[in-house]
């Protein structure tokens, strides 16, 4: 028996009668709870007043679980609710990924359904396509969408038999969510959104052919609202990629799509303040920001490579030697950790064996560059073992931070190595 919620998602209150019962498990002769299949979750609601908390098909039946065992034996009558926001919740989303995969349709290369599945606070939708789907062409699926709300699409369904749905090119099937899609042998389900200004019964009129190319087909055995104008505004909140040739798209209607447009909106006219522009000229703005930025970090690097320069120009009057090699050591400040191994690396075997050189702050950072005998990671390794810390690298770089001692000390510890 297969669940009546796909055919009539609008009945949320009935009666039936009980067939079998096993603990906590009820299977009615009918029942409109939706059974979790093809990444829409089960119906929520209750069987007279105790609460059902799963709704699963196994063996051609509908298996409903209650929170507790129900006092009614087989061939008794039961009354019937269906969470009715929870529902409304599934149907809305459910027909939004559709609408989605339509607006996906002109834009993506190759495109194929690789998944689907709702949750409490989104859906997501996987695309098989070869086409990057880069912030542009996210903005876009997601404008296309609304338009498609805003134009008030019928959305019908009908059962065909199996080989027409297979030779309908405009129809999408997803084999790895198509539970609900074959119904008993009858055929399979197709659900279409059809096209802008069309109303249910020019939709349904499949004999006489269809006038307009429709938004959206696809097989699909979930609950759907009848008309695109009842899901909403769609919010597309993010996209990843969970396997080769897949991208992720997840997206939200209802409160959830609010929250996130009033978040980045929010954040939008935020930096558009910060910066003493408008939201429009946001990205014109931030781009002279990083060139500006950009300029500063050349200038910076520079001022920093003259301070470095500066004091080793000290340092190389205070050259040792130690195992026949010569060792350029001292102490930096006001330098970061990248101009230290810079400058080591420089100056080891142009006027020295070895460079290694302290920051002057405390836990210091420590580098040291060897273009002779000496092994740079061997010197790091005695400074941690003496010092704590940790680093590493190789003979002829090595780096350590997080050293508990003063820069002088490391100093005069690297003169007597």
């Amino acid at each position: 028996m297969d669940s009546l919620a796909p055919q009539d998602p609008e009945t949320t209150a009935f009666e039936a009668r009980v067939e079998n019962r096993t603990g906590p498990e009820v299977v009615l002769d009918r029942t409109y709870f939706y059974p979790e299949s093809g990444g829409q979750p089960a119906d929520r609601g209750e069987i007279n007043g105790i609460p059902v908390i799963d709704v699963q098909k196994r063996d051609g039946e509908v298996v409903h679980t209650l929170v507790e065992e129900i006092d009614i034996k087989p061939g008794g009558t039961v009354s019937c609710t269906i969470d009715t926001g929870f529902r409304t919740y599934c149907m809305r989303t459910h027909t939004a990924s559709h609408v989605l995969y339509g607006a996906a349709r002109p834009l993506l290369d190759e495109l194929g359904y690789g998944g689907f599945d709702i949750d409490e606070r989104k859906a997501r939708i996987d695309f098989e396509t070869t086409t990057d789907i880069d912030d542009g062409v996210l903005v876009e699926l997601e404008a296309r969408a609304n338009r498609a709300v805003w134009e008030s699409r019928p959305v019908t369904w009908e059962t065909v038999p199996v080989d027409e749905a297979r030779s309908r090119e405009e129809v999408a099937f997803n084999t790895k969510t198509e539970e609900g899609v074959f119904g008993d042998g009858k055929g399979v389900r197709i659900v279409t959104i059809g096209a802008a200004g069309a109303n249910r019964d020019d939709a349904k009129r499949r004999s006489a052919g269809p006038t307009t190319t429709p938004w959206d087909a696809a097989a699909c055995g979930g609950t759907h609202v009848s008309n695109t104008r009842e899901i909403g505004f769609i919010s597309v909140l993010d996209r990843s990629n969970p396997g080769e040739g897949l991208t992720r798209i997840e997206l939200a209607v209802g409160p959830a799509a609010i929250d996130h447009r009033t978040e980045t909106r929010t954040a939008a006219l935020s930096a558009a303040r910060e910066l003493g522009v408008g939201v429009a000229p946001l990205p014109e703005a931030i781009e002279r920001q990083r060139e500006t930025l950009t300029e500063l970090e050349g200038e910076r690097d520079a001022l920093l490579d003259r301070i470095a320069e500066t004091q080793i120009e000290a340092i190389r009057e205070e050259t040792v030697e130690c195992a026949g090699e010569r060792w350029l050591v001292g102490s930096l400040s006001g330098v970061d950790g990248d101009t230290l191994a810079d400058r080591a690396r420089a100056l080891a075997g142009e006027d020295c064996e070895v460079a290694a050189f302290v920051s002057d702050e405390r836990p210091v950072t420590v580098v040291v560059a060897s273009a002779g005998e000496t092994d740079a990671s061997a010197v790091i390794d005695t400074l941690t073992t003496e010092f704590s810390g940790g680093g590493g690298g190789g003979p002829e770089f090595a780096q350590a931070g997080g050293i508990d001692a003063d820069s002088e000390t490391v100093v005069d510890s690297l003169r007597s190595h």
